[in-house]
């Protein structure tokens, strides 16, 4: 594939419009990684369901130790050396070529759009505690088109606008776990932390790894903002190291408090439960607040998630990997309104499927995405040593070897445990993905369509 070197992921007739937007800064990246990455505690209580209360802890423990930190340092080494749209899709083309690009591209696109269409669902769990209609039929149908079309709408808007809600919305659902906290601490018995689950409970540990791993991973997708991030890299090493702190504490802040303070009820503990906590720790005012936060906090995973997804797009239109028309801007919000309309059409395909399903396949087919990405992390530290990197992990091939081949472990035991449905969803996109890359290469061939040739400066 040929390139030409212009600024970071823009065509030169567009250059001019983008510099006008404007760009994300600190706070709001901070927010807009946690949304990626967490959104809050909601969704974690199915780890007690799964293994009981001493695995949970240990889980939201150790795993930001083996999986998230490494993740984020490779964003920020990666983020920073390619600063522009397209994020992984660019680090995996740079290191093994066009194919592997495009490959990576699907796989952590399919594996997005996918991941973005639990949050609404997630936020139905909660809603259907204060309006039991919304368990099925209709009403639930019609709740997720609505809540999914009107939160595409909010991202055609403008990424700065999603950044400034996030915070608000990361605010505002956070509170009542930190008031639900404070008043549990006089109620905890600490020996219930150490608890391996009640008698007769089979522990599932599909469900235990597929928790952990949906709550904790996509800490690379900030990186397909990249190009909209002001000063980048300085920005990006920052936000993505307070990211990893806040995230994991707000998680096990609230698995400590509900844990210790709570005779165990193993079977209570389904995504939703940490509003019953609440209304049993504090009241019933507390439990309608925090479902209202697992709303809020739905919604900016949605948000974030999906602008990941679009700009991803755009990303690998201006690099030639889609037609040209995929990086199409509105005129008014200078947003990619193609790859908002065509995200949100896959995430209400997807949105019909089971819950446990979706998180399985987004993270089956994240994990291969990752696996591709933790070499290409360190294919390009062998191939490019004299990369400016403006960020560099400190670490020697050696210890960046090991660094990547802890989690990569963990990543092929959550290909193992995969059930049949999601072997079989994953195997055919996966065959769809390098369909679709030779597809994209007749149509290079033949001029079906008008392609970009660009290239992302380099540091």
């Amino acid at each position: 594939m040929q390139y030409t070197a212009i600024s970071p992921t823009l065509s030169i007739s567009s250059t001019e419009t983008i510099a006008k937007t404007k760009k994300l800064t600190l706070i709001p990246l901070i927010f807009l990684i946690y949304f990626e990455v967490a959104g809050g505690p909601y969704g974690e209580e199915p780890s007690v369901l799964a293994a009981g209360p001493l695995f949970a802890l240990l889980g939201f423990l150790i795993f930001p130790f083996i999986w998230s930190a490494p993740e984020a340092l490779i964003t920020a080494e990666l983020a920073t050396a390619f600063p522009g749209n397209g994020g992984f899709v660019i680090w995996a083309d740079r290191a093994f070529g066009p194919f592997f690009g495009s490959l990576m591209g699907s796989w952590k696109f399919l594996s997005g759009v996918i991941n973005v269409a639990a949050f609404p669902i997630l936020c139905i769990y909660y809603l259907q505690q204060i309006i039991p209609a919304l368990d099925s039929g209709w009403p639930r149908e019609v709740s997720i088109l609505g809540s999914t079309l009107v939160l595409s709408f909010l991202n055609y808007i403008g990424l700065t606008v999603v950044g400034y809600v996030s915070v608000v919305f990361g605010i505002v659902s956070l509170a009542p776990f930190i008031i639900m906290s404070l008043v549990a601490i006089p109620k905890i018995k600490p020996h219930r932390w150490l608890s391996l689950g009640q008698k007769g409970v089979k522990r599932d540990w599909n469900l235990y790894f597929n928790t952990l791993f949906w709550n904790l991973n996509f800490w690379d997708s900030v990186s397909t903002l990249a190009g909209e991030v002001d000063k980048p890299q300085k920005t990006f090493p920052k936000a993505l190291f307070v990211a990893v702190i806040f995230t994991s504490v707000a998680y096990l802040i609230p698995l400590f408090a509900v844990t210790g303070a709570l005779p165990l009820d193993q079977a209570a503990w389904v995504s939703g439960f940490h509003a019953d906590a609440a209304g049993m720790i504090v009241g019933k005012w507390l439990k309608y607040w925090l479902e209202i936060g697992a709303v809020l906090s739905a919604m900016g995973l949605y948000e974030a998630q999906l602008s990941s997804c679009v700009y991803q797009l755009e990303g690998m239109a201006n690099l030639g990997f889609l037609p040209k028309f995929f990086g199409l801007r509105s005129k008014r919000f200078n947003t990619p309104w193609v790859g908002i309309l065509l995200s949100t059409v896959i995430t209400l395909a997807v949105s019909s499927m089971d819950f446990t399903d979706i998180i399985s396949s987004a993270n089956f087919l994240y994990s291969l995405g990752m696996i591709l990405e933790f070499a290409s992390f360190l294919w390009l530290r062998r191939k490019m040593p004299q990369l400016k990197r403006p960020y560099r992990v400190p670490l020697k091939l050696p210890g960046l070897v090991i660094m990547c081949l802890i989690p990569t472990a963990f990543l092929i035991v959550i290909l193992a445990i995969a059930t049949k449905i999601v072997y079989l969803v994953s195997g055919l996109m996966t065959v769809g993905a390098i369909g679709w890359y030779f597809l994209i290469k007749f149509c290079k061939s033949k001029k079906v369509f008008k392609f970009s040739n660009e290239i992302v400066e380099e540091g």
